[in-house]
């Protein structure tokens, strides 16, 4: 059963932008703080940005804070992530999961490349 389906990667040059979503039931996203987390190739899986299940409180990894921006549309069943300014290191495979669930999405895959 997939409980989370995230779409919007594809390849970008330096310093462009794109948009992720994670859309999920009302039944996840009303009660889990939900997380983005990336996979490059030949390493662990990190955390990218995570928000509350309120939407009041976010955090980020060291390497994107200031670049990325997690937000939650919980009308709509859908979490954000925005990446702005993206690198070359930003390549890799970006998983949305529901926290307290424990659910992930199957992954979409972002890469940047001139």
């Amino acid at each position: 059963q997939v409980h989370l389906v995230e779409s919007g990667g594809g390849l970008v040059q330096p310093g462009g932008s794109l948009r992720l979503s994670c859309t999920a039931s009302r039944s996840i996203l009303s009660i889990n703080p939900m997380g983005w987390y990336r996979q490059a190739p030949g390493k662990q899986r990190e955390l990218v940005a995570r928000i509350t299940n309120g939407g009041g409180r976010t955090n980020y990894g060291d390497s994107v804070r200031g670049r990325f921006t997690i937000s939650r549309d919980n009308a709509k069943n859908t979490v954000y992530l925005q990446m702005n300014n993206l690198k070359p290191e930003d390549t890799a495979v970006y998983y949305c999961n529901a926290e307290w669930s424990n659910y992930w999405g199957q992954g979409t895959q972002v890469t940047v490349s001139s």
